[in-house]
């Protein structure tokens, strides 16, 4: 098939590995990049060997461009893709999808006007670790799902990032920073949820830096550091999540799923690799499971290939904007839920996401 021609828009860290695997498919072409610091698109484009460096408002006027990457600041990854969305180009969001529910909202309704695709990471769902996870419960290996818990638990950020303040700020902490990875992961194997009951906390009102090049600067905390909460899943299992960055450091997994004829330890969501675990009602201790999928190591941008195998092919793709939005919504709920001492029943529902076949996208790799 013709590669779909993307333009990338914000060139900071986090774009080097979509940049170097995205090169590797030939349904991917990337014809440019844009970002605020002019200097620096130009430097990326010169690198890499990419046709045109502009403006970010350039990019999304380009012709030659169809796919919006936009791996910008969180808090502009509404309004950019939203303008994406309006110029009629496909968006694929680094996460979260959006801040605020409603530019998440916006987003979606324009991009169903405009005939064009929303999609967005965390992409990890769909590495070899949690495919084989999924593979392992659809399969029956742990029965039904009834339970499973998620720990991610961590002092913060301020002792080793150069910028940790927005980690901070509404918009951050722990549950928007990491979340994504967990929630996505949970609903991929589990399914969509039903309701939320949280509690949430800022347990220390300001942070100190100590990395360079702020060290000393003091961090006003303006969004929740601790959250601990339920969530009720469709299917009727139930979920125990807890993020925090108020700990130095926990004995805990990443993930436990509990099924009626045994229990599943699934690796860090936060990569693509990993051990999956199984104790079955047979057995009398975990053995580790040999992964049954690929994309086990850095394999960032599998989500856009997927993406752009539906634009050319039709059909769904598996890191939706739907599946963000209703991610998205879970995370607000804990807070809110915590804020209002109440449960928070979910609007949004989405289909758990097609399992990944051993092989996919073998046969779109370079040679």
């Amino acid at each position: 098939m013709q590669p779909v021609r993307i333009g990338i828009i914000g060139v900071g860290n986090i774009s080097g590995i979509y940049l170097k695997n995205l090169k590797e498919f030939r349904s991917t072409e990337i014809v440019a990049v844009a970002d605020i610091d002019a200097d620096r698109a130009r430097f990326v484009a010169e690198k890499h060997g990419i046709p045109q460096a502009m403006a970010p408002k350039a990019l999304l006027a380009s012709a030659d461009v169809e796919f919006v990457l936009n791996l910008t600041i969180p808090n502009a990854h509404g309004p950019i893709a939203i303008a994406a969305a309006q110029a009629g180009k496909h968006v694929y969001n680094e996460k979260p999808l959006c801040i605020s529910m409603e530019d998440a909202k916006t987003l979606l309704d324009t991009a169903k006007s405009k005939g064009v695709l929303v999609g967005s990471a965390p992409d990890t769902f769909l590495g070899g670790g949690i495919q084989t996870c999924r593979a392992l419960i659809d399969s029956g290996a742990i029965g039904e799902p009834v339970a499973a818990n998620a720990f991610m638990m961590g002092r913060g950020h301020e002792s080793w990032h150069p910028s940790p303040e927005f980690y901070y700020q509404l918009g951050g902490g722990p549950m928007f920073d990491m979340g994504p990875y967990y929630l996505t992961a949970l609903v991929n194997l589990i399914g969509p949820v039903k309701r939320v009951a949280a509690s949430a906390r800022i347990s220390f009102p300001t942070r100190t830096i100590t990395s360079q090049p702020k060290a000393g600067t003091v961090i006003q905390v303006e969004t929740p550091t601790h959250l601990c909460g339920a969530i009720d899943f469709v299917n009727g299992a139930i979920g125990q999540v807890t993020m925090s960055f108020d700990v130095y450091s926990s004995p805990l997994p990443n993930i436990v799923i509990y099924g009626s004829e045994g229990t599943l330890v699934v690796p860090d969501p936060n990569g693509f690799g990993g051990q999956p675990m199984l104790k079955q009602a047979k057995d009398t201790e975990f053995h580790a499971v040999e992964l049954t999928h690929g994309y086990t190591e850095g394999e960032r941008g599998i989500g856009v290939v997927d993406m752009c195998y539906a634009i050319r092919n039709g059909g769904a793709h598996r890191a939706s904007g739907d599946l963000a939005y209703h991610v998205l919504e879970v995370m607000h709920a804990f807070a809110k839920s915590s804020d209002s001492d109440k449960h928070v029943h979910l609007e949004s529902q989405v289909e758990r996401p097609e399992a990944m076949r051993a092989d996919s996208y073998a046969d779109e790799r370079v040679a």
